[in-house]
């Protein structure tokens, strides 16, 4: 039936198709809304750190405000998406591409996730609904401004989020929630609507088995790639081999080049000294190997012919990691020749030298990464797909070459840090393999927009990493006892701080300002830990505090004696609930509620100055929101140890061990290693004459605590001055002395200098 629509009954019938994929999109955005609301409202309830409790309340509240603008926002962007184009669609060039707005390619780069999360799972039914719809168009190619693309409709749920008056802070906050929701809706929504062009006759069977390609390359063996431009893969391969000619000096030799890192470099920060050096190599290589004798050029853009080349180079191939029957070591050379020959096709593009030594200095960065046997072949081969972009970068932006918190390089260098050492027969990697995947394909899909792809997807590996890396029950369970007393006792002293600082010029009693400090601060600690800071039991504990302060005071007339008898059996309650919930025995109970019973009788017959009402409101006042008023820096040390986690998991904890004791250093220095380990990292961990491989899964969300997972099993958990100890006295040590782009970055110097004409070859 097809074959016999008039292109316009095509056209309307696509039309419609269009429309009702909107209207199924647009249920979807009218339920979402509810599971949004409900998300922030658990979250309200859920114990955080002040300042993320604060981002919950706002993000709670504007979208009391701003939901129905969101969804009708939506839902028209999605109506405009529609209409026809007035024009075909200019193709934007890489300067335009650099005007747009931070805030535009966050949003594309956020799109485009929640796009190929549904495409994870919904290839199928996309691709059909597209290559039915290309062909009633005439087999024309579908606009990418076209509906029926993933990213097209989830582009506007992103960008009207803001559009609104929504954050971005409060988007990460239920992101997940729109994302399961949409992946459920619109898979449904692409499978009625391909079933409707079915039912019309369009296209009723689809074959997407690839079309053979007669020049493709036989899979079975590994022959070398063919010469390009006459004999210059042989004329490389020549230069390569043989030694460095008396045409060209040694890189030692030559102006700029400073050889290894200072000494002062390497006896300095362990961590950045050497990277940092060995950059600034890097960096006069290229600004004066070519020009002996005169000062380091400044850098210039990319020639247009050599930038037009590289968008044209094809991704290394995806075939090469389904090969059957080919060794490890074969598809990783296939790779690392594919690459090679894009390369020599790049310099013969360039312009200048120092673009020759650009493509050259990247293609052996890569060619080191992807012989580091360590990592998993299929990681290997996704990070060969990020040769040519980090090539784009290179060449446009020279940051790369001089800040090791480039973030490109710290993107690989993190990703890397989370697969060396890896034992791929202990530890699944596939949820990790699939992020890093996912991470190349966006790089891929904004080639234009310089470094800020590449902070965005650190952001969200980051993020991942934080997930992934406490999938595990027994570690989720251990996370979350460990951060609820980290929130305890920091509650706990900041608290005590607080009342101390409030109650510093009111005439309250030594007794009754020993209670509030040492065991009214830490109630209203675990009430707020387990409940909430603003769930109606902690608040009430929050009230006796103030009401005790007011009881225990001078009552010099009848009204407030009888106000005080009257309150008195539901204040002393109060106090034993509170002290109920810090599991503080009947005895001592009683002990307490003694001293206090003494301390408001004598209250009855005191002649001292009485406590004003408006102090007293404003201390309520001041509890009631204390969490907006405390800091999450400079806590004390927490009294942590095996029996206390042990008690609250209610478990045996004999797989965990709090690696306890103060920290024997004060060095800044360690202690800003310990806040600057990356998650994901792998450590060979020395505790108690067993040596161990182990993996940085969790840091607290104050920093405070930090969780170690050993391969056989164990988990460790440090303070942080306990774990700046076992790294000054080399305890735990990375099992990767240098980040990985480091590392290749000396490797390919090294090359370099015993072989510097390969720069130019």
């Amino acid at each position: 039936m097809a074959n016999a629509l008039a292109p316009r009954q095509a056209a309307k019938l696509a039309a419609q198709v269009r429309q009702h994929l909107v209207a199924l999109a647009a249920q979807a955005m009218d339920s979402v809304l509810g599971l949004v609301q409900e998300r922030l409202s658990n979250l309200m309830n859920e114990a955080a750190p002040s300042r993320e409790m604060q981002t919950r309340r706002d993000a709670w509240m504007a979208y009391q405000r701003f939901k129905d603008r969101w969804s009708k926002g939506t839902v028209q962007a999605w109506q405009n998406a529609l209409l026809p184009e007035s024009r075909p669609a200019p193709l934007l060039s890489a300067s335009a591409l650099e005007l747009l707005g931070t805030e535009v390619v966050e949003n594309k780069i956020i799109a485009s996730r929640l796009a190929l999360d549904l495409m994870e799972k919904s290839a199928l039914e996309v691709n059909s609904l597209r290559k039915r719809l290309k062909f009633l168009g005439g087999e024309q190619e579908l606009s990418v401004r076209d509906i029926v693309h993933p990213e097209v409709l989830l582009l506007a749920v992103v960008q009207q989020w803001e559009a609104c008056g929504l954050s971005r802070d409060s988007w990460q906050l239920v992101s997940a929630v729109v994302q399961r929701h949409f992946n459920e809706h619109l898979q449904k929504a692409y499978a009625v609507c391909n079933a409707e062009l079915v039912a019309q006759g369009v296209m009723p069977v689809i074959d997407f088995s690839p079309k053979a390609n007669p020049v493709a390359p036989d899979q079975a063996s590994p022959a070398p790639p063919a010469p390009a431009s006459g004999s210059a893969a042989a004329s490389q391969r020549r230069a390569e081999d043989r030694p460095a000619g008396p045409r060209q000096p040694g890189l030692s030799q030559l102006p700029g080049y400073g050889g290894h890192a200072p000494a002062a470099a390497r006896g300095g920060d362990r961590r950045g000294g050497r990277g940092q050096g060995l950059l600034e190599q890097v960096g006069r290589l290229l600004g004066g190997f070519f020009h002996p004798g005169a000062a380091p050029v400044s850098h210039v853009a990319p020639s247009a012919p050599l930038m037009t080349a590289l968008a044209q180079q094809p991704l290394v191939s995806n075939q090469l990691q389904a090969s059957p029957g080919t060794s490890q070591v074969v598809l990783i050379e296939r790779v690392v020749q594919e690459l090679r020959q894009q390369s020599s096709v790049l310099k013969g593009q360039a312009q200048t030298d120092n673009e020759k030594a650009i493509i050259e200095l990247v293609a052996l960065m890569f060619q080191a990464i992807l012989q580091e046997d360590r990592i998993p072949t299929g990681v290997r081969v996704w990070f060969a797909r990020l040769q040519m972009p980090v090539l784009r970068i290179a060449l446009a932006e020279p940051d790369f070459f001089s800040k090791l918190n480039h973030p490109a390089r710290q993107l690989i260098d993190h990703m890397g840090s989370c697969v060396l050492g890896f034992d791929a027969s202990g530890i699944s990697s596939a949820a990790l393999e699939l992020e890093i995947k996912r991470v190349v394909q966006v790089i891929e899909q904004y080639p234009d927009t310089g470094e800020r792809v590449y902070q965005k997807v650190y952001e969200e590996f980051k993020a991942f990493l934080k997930q992934h890396l406490t999938e595990k029950p027994a570690t989720q369970k251990v996370v979350g006892v460990a951060q609820q007393l980290e929130q305890k006792e920091t509650l706990t002293i900041q608290y005590t701080i607080e009342l101390r600082d409030q109650l510093k010029d009111m005439p309250v009693r030594d007794e009754i300002r020993e209670f509030l400090y040492k065991v009214w601060a830490e109630a209203m600690a675990v009430s707020a830990v387990r409940q909430g800071a603003q769930h109606e039991e902690t608040l009430l504990l929050k009230k006796t505090a103030t009401d005790l302060i007011w009881a225990a005071s001078a009552k010099p007339n009848r009204t407030d004696r009888a106000r005080v008898i009257a309150n008195l059996p539901e204040l002393l309650q109060c106090l034993r609930t509170g002290m109920t919930l810090m599991a503080v025995n009947r005895s001592a109970q009683d002990a307490h509620i003694k001293i206090i019973s003494d301390t408001l009788a004598d209250a009855f017959m005191s002649k001292t100055q009485a406590i004003a009402d408006e102090q007293i409101t404003a201390l309520a006042d001041r509890l009631a929101h204390l969490e907006d008023y405390i800091s999450d820096d400079d806590v004390e040390e927490l009294p942590l140890d095996s029996q206390t986690i042990e008690d609250l998991l209610g478990i045996d904890a004999s797989e965990l061990d709090v690696v306890t004791g103060a920290g024997s250093t004060d060095s800044v220095a360690m202690l800003e290693w310990v806040r600057e380990l990356a998650l994901g990292a792998w450590f060979t961990l020395d505790h108690n004459g067993h040596v161990n491989q182990v993996q940085y899964v969790w840091r607290s969300p104050l920093g405070h605590l930090h969780l170690f997972a050993s391969t056989v099993g164990r988990s460790y958990l440090f303070q942080s001055g306990r774990l700046a100890t076992y790294l000054q006295q080399g305890l735990i040590v990375p099992q990767e002395d240098e980040p990985l782009t480091t590392r290749a970055t000396r490797e390919a110097l090294g090359k370099i200098e015993a072989n510097p004409e390969r720069l130019l070859a």
